[in-house]
Order: structure tokens, then C-alpha cells, then sequence
């Protein structure tokens, strides 16, 4: 049994992970054996997310402070929350791919960007890619432009410079 101060110490934990997390994914462990709990800690950390087992109260309690009422439905039996407060994909994209191979966990529910969001649309982010591709593919896109302008303007610049070559040869041929 938590004393009030442990719970508080918990809850203060859980407020701190709802304030600064991208994503949240809720999930129902029970079924998992120690070997695949151990697994799945492993998975998390080294994807750069964190991976706690709360009491659904004092996971209520922090939901309604931060305006996530919709998680209360979600919170019954065993309930962790995998978190990342650097990529809202990783967290998804994390519980999600161990899910594929461990059928006895379940998806809750999750919180995107301050967000609750559905079961199906946890899914979706996991299949997003991740962060720094989506900066690649954008920078690529906004390159694209640029590139094409210069190639014109090069291009551009060689006709006016053979217009120039052009205009100055019929000069020098008509004062000669």
C-alpha cells in the first residue's frame, strides 16, 4: 500500500509526462510474461522513451487536470503508459511494432500533441515516418524549387550572355 506522499510523488510524475510529452500511448500489459515485459523496456529505451506502469487513479487524476477526460473511459485493468517527450511517432511506432509479435497486449488509447486520440489513429502515427526523414523529405521539397529557379536562371543568364556575344560580333563586323 503507497503512502499519500508516494502517490503524490506518482502523480507529480504522471503531470510532468502529460506536460511534456509528444505522445502517450496506454496500453494493457496483462498477459505479458517477465521475459517480454523486459523486452518491451528494452524496445522503448532504446527508441528514446519511457515506459511506466501507474494506478488508474492517479492516472485519471492527471488526465482531467490536463483536459484529457477521454483517457477515464480507457482506465480499467493493468494500464502503462509509454511516452516520448522528443518524437510523437516513437512511442506509437514502439508499442505498436511490439504488439505485432505479442497479440496478448493491448491499445488503450493514446494522447498526441496534447490530443486524446483513438486506438486506430495511435496505429496510424506508428506507420508515419520517422521525424528526422520528415525533415529530409521537406527540405527536399523546398530545395526542389530553388534548384529548378537557378537551373532557369543559368540558363537564362547563358542566352542573354550569347545574345550579348551575338549583338557585340555584328557591332565590330559593321564598323569594320
Amino acid at each position: 500500500m503507497k503512502t499519500k506522499e508516494q502517490k503524490q510523488i506518482q502523480l507529480a510524475e504522471i503531470n510532468k509526462m502529460f506536460d511534456e510529452a509528444k505522445s502517450a500511448v496506454l496500453v494493457d500489459f496483462n498477459g505479458l510474461t517477465v521475459a517480454e515485459d523486459t523486452e518491451l523496456r528494452r524496445k522503448v529505451r532504446e527508441a528514446g522513451a519511457t515506459y511506466t506502469v501507474y494506478k488508474n487513479t492517479l492516472i485519471a487524476l492527471a488526465a482531467k487536470e490536463h483536459g484529457l477526460e477521454k483517457l477515464v473511459p480507457v482506465l480499467e485493468k493493468n494500464t502503462a503508459i509509454c511516452s516520448s517527450s522528443e518524437d510523437a511517432v516513437v512511442a506509437c511506432k514502439v508499442i505498436c511494432d511490439f504488439m505485432k509479435d505479442h497479440k496478448k497486449m493491448e491499445l488503450k488509447a493514446g494522447v498526441v500533441e496534447g490530443k486524446v486520440v483513438s486506438v486506430d489513429e495511435v496505429k496510424a502515427v506508428a506507420e508515419l515516418p520517422p521525424k528526422e526523414v520528415l525533415v529530409a523529405k521537406m527540405l527536399g521539397s523546398l530545395n526542389a524549387p530553388i534548384s529548378g529557379l537557378v537551373r532557369t536562371l543559368n540558363g537564362t543568364v547563358a542566352k542573354i550572355v550569347y545574345a550579348l556575344d551575338a549583338i557585340r560580333e555584328q557591332k565590330e563586323k559593321q564598323s569594320a
